[in-house]
This record gives C-alpha cells, structure tokens and sequence, in this order.
C-alpha cells in the first residue's frame, strides 16, 4: 500500500502533464458528471409524470436554494481542506495532511446537524419566499422533508471524497460517486412510478443513494489503502487548523451558497414579472447550465492536485505549465457548450419536460441566459489555481464577484429598467463576461508574485 502512495504523489511531482492531466481529470469529470445525475434523473423523471409534471418539475426547482446550501457546507469543509492536505503531502508532511482531513470530517459533522434541524424548522415558509406558489408548495415540501433526512450524507459523500482526490486518486473518488448514481438511477422509477410515491420516491431514492456513497468514501478514508486516514484522535477540531481551512474553504462555499441566493432571486423575480411558467424554464435552464459547467468542474478539480502538490514542493514551473494547458481546455469547453445551447435549445428542454408551452418558452429565453457561459471558462481556471496555490483572499473576491456583485444586483435591476422579464435572462451573460475577464486580468498580474520564474524559492 505504502508503495502505491508514493508512486501516485511521485507522479503528481514527475508524469508528464498532459497525460497526467487526462489521468486525473477523466475520473474526476465522469464523477462530476455521475453526481449530476443525482438531481438531473430526479428532474427527468419528476417533469414526465402524467398531468402533474410542469408543477412537479417547478416545485422541485424551488428546493434548489437549499440543495446548494447543504452542498456548499460540504465544499466549506471540503474543498476548503483537501488543497491545504494536498499542499502538505507535497511538503512532506503526512501527520498534517491528516489534521486537516480529521478536521473537515468534525465540520462536516456538526454542520450536518445544524442544517438539518435549522431547515426543518423554516422550509414551508423559505420555500414561498424561494418562488413557490399554491400549485407548488406541495411538491416542494414532499421532496425536501425526505431530502434533509439524508443531510449527513450529502455531507460526507461531498466533502470527504474531495480528500480522495487529493492524493491523485481520481478514479477511486469516481467510483464512489459512481456507486450512489447508479444506485439513484435504479431506484428512482421504483420509488416514483412503480410505487407511485412521485415526488417522495424521487427524494427517498436520493437520500439511499447518497448513504450509500458516503459509506464508501468514508470506508476508504478510514483503510490502508488511503493516503491520508481518518483517525480518531483528528477528529477534535484544532483552533488553527480549522481556521486556515474555513479561511480557504469560504471561497468555494461561497461560489455554492450565492448559487442559492442567486436561484431565490431568479426565481421571485420570474414570478413577479412572469409567474410559475417562467420560474419553470430556470429549473430546466439550471439543469442545462449543470450539465455544462459540472464537466468543467471536474477537470479543474481533477488537475488541482497537481497545482497544490507542486506549489507545496516549490515547483513553480509545473504549476505554470499545468495552468495554462488547463485553461486552454476549459476555455474550448465552455465555447462548445455555448454553440450546443445556442443552436439546440428546445431539444435540450425537452430532457426534462414535454409540455409545449414551457418547451416553447425555453427555446426563446436559453439561447440570451447561456450568451456568456463560452467565457466563463476562464474563470474556473483561474480559480482553481487560486484555490490550489492557498490564495484563500483572492479566491474569496472571485467568489463574490460574479454572482454577489454582478449577477444579483443586475438580475434586480434590469427587468425594472427594462420593464421586461427578459432583463433577468440577460443579468447572466452580462455578469459572466465581465467576472471572466476581471478574473483572468488579476491571475496575469498576480502571475509573478505567486509563481516566480527564477529558481525555485519555495511555497508560499
């Protein structure tokens, strides 16, 4: 086992970059793309039963603000810890590396149980205020009193598997992903259809599958075969090592909370302008941008380790390397998925719901909300190197700035100033191009200070 260990984090130091890119980036892009299809099947399936489907399909998308929420905890946690893990193994020091696991794992813990006592207190009335109406409260409420029951192990099953990665084990942190999809795939038309418990079975579906992952993940975590071990005597929280991961962690927490808050102010605003027709299209619309962005991700978070690792051990020419080639990929990503959505709009809703008036209307609002995703690939790669390099400050101004300064405030202002709902549609495009560019302009002038091009001196 100890052999297997050292020759991943030997090839996180010598492998060619390339092939070493697509070794951890596949298994990391087909995990993302795997823990999509937790809430995407939901949706397909939830949007196709007989004569309920559009308000089924809406009240599901109004559970979304809490969704991201419980995620964006596990990312606090999570991807908060595993660079600073990542940057010690690279340092050589295993003993810390395991701290910081030790000390997530006892976040993610108690964050559990205060999101799930919290949001079962408030949900009937943050769901009227996230966009619901009388036709959907309903579905709404069926789903997220099952889902919050899972809470723990979205949690686990999102934040620890991120320290499964972090020691270049891209694969092994696919298939624990792998194993809740397929499980979640299997068990929804059962639950759904067979059982007839629609909107219940799609949550009761879910919550099993994420138990099954998190027992994975944590199962691996906790055996020789891990790089990194959970072990009792981490899992009291040390002062200064929770706070070097909360400082981290609260860019990546933020990307995913404003999500949230993003979604509440789409959707009040679709509801006043439009009504549950137009909230209807942002459901399936978050579905496509998922779909897009969820690969992406993945890419960048299965090439971090490399950035992290190499940062650690002073190798400031690596982590050049590997930046740049990363963001020529996820740059060509975002444009190809730019043209899709552009040139195939109704197709693409019609995954989710066949009801012609919504198709209708997806068809004509996507191509304007999906304008500026082509550059919003730039930004994820400048992120991901801030977060891989432990840039905690730079990466929490990235995080506010597209959606918290741009996206909210435009998406409140236009349809006002415009007098049209289609102001909301096009905050997003708007908010993208100009969050990518300030993004990309701050790595360029940050370049040198960060990674020096003389010989080496070290991690900073």
């Amino acid at each position: 086992m100890a052999k297997i260990r050292q020759n991943s984090e030997a090839a996180l130091a010598s492998a060619p970059i390339g092939p070493l890119m697509v070794k951890l980036a596949l298994p990391a892009v087909a995990a993302q793309l795997i823990n999509m299809l937790y809430n995407i099947v939901d949706r397909i399936y939830i949007g196709h039963i007989p004569e309920v489907g559009r308000d089924a399909l809406t009240g599901l998308g109004v559970t979304f603000p809490i969704l991201m929420l419980i995620s964006a905890f596990a990312a606090f946690a999570g991807m908060g810890g595993a660079p600073l893990a990542s940057i010690r193994l690279g340092a050589g020091d295993r003993e810390g590396a395991e701290k910081i696991l030790g000390t997530s794992a006892a976040m993610l813990i108690g964050t559990s149980v205060v999101l799930t006592t919290v949001f079962m207190i408030v949900k009937q009335p943050a769901l009227m205020a996230f966009g619901a109406s009388e036709d959907t409260i309903g579905y709404a409420l069926d789903y997220i009193s099952i889902y919050l029951l899972g809470t723990v192990f979205v949690q686990f099953a999102l934040g620890l598997n991120t320290f499964i990665s972090a020691q270049g084990k891209a694969l092994v942190a696919m298939c624990s992903v792998l194993i809740g999809a397929v499980l979640n795939i299997a068990l929804d038309p059962v639950f759904i259809f067979a059982l007839g418990l629609g909107v219940r079975g799609a949550a009761i579906a879910t919550v099993l599958s994420q138990g099954v992952s998190a027992c994975w993940v944590v199962g691996y975590l906790c055996s020789r075969r891990s790089g990194l071990r959970i072990r009792p005597a981490n899992l009291r929280p040390q002062r200064a090592v929770l706070l070097r991961i909360a400082g981290l962690g609260i860019a990546p927490f933020i990307m995913q909370s404003t999500e949230s808050l993003v979604t509440v102010v789409l959707n009040s605003g679709l509801q006043t302008f439009g009504g549950d027709l137009y909230v209807g299209t942002i459901t399936v619309m978050q579905s496509v941008m998922q779909m897009v962005v969820m690969p992406v991700q993945g890419v960048t978070q299965g090439v971090q380790p490399i950035m992290s690792y190499n940062y650690g051990a002073g190798n400031f020419a690596r982590v050049r390397r590997t930046f740049w080639l990363l963001l020529r990929v996820t740059v060509t990503a975002t444009t190809c998925a730019c043209l899709l959505v552009s040139l195939l709009p109704e197709r693409l809703a019609l995954i989710f719901n066949d009801d012609q008036e919504l198709v209708a209307l997806v068809g004509r609002v996507m191509p304007i909300f999906f304008a500026g995703i082509w550059a919003f690939g730039a930004q994820m790669a400048c992120q991901s190197a801030f977060m891989a390099m432990g840039q905690a400050k730079i990466s929490l101004f990235l995080a506010l700035l597209r959606k918290v300064i741009l996206l909210i405030p435009l998406a409140i202002l236009l349809p006002r100033v415009t007098g049209s709902v289609m102001g909301i549609y096009a905050a997003e495009p708007i908010a993208d191009m100009l969050a990518s560019a300030t993004t990309l302009t701050l790595f360029i002038r940050k370049r040198k200070a960060l990674l020096p091009t003389g010989p080496a001196a070290g991690a900073k």
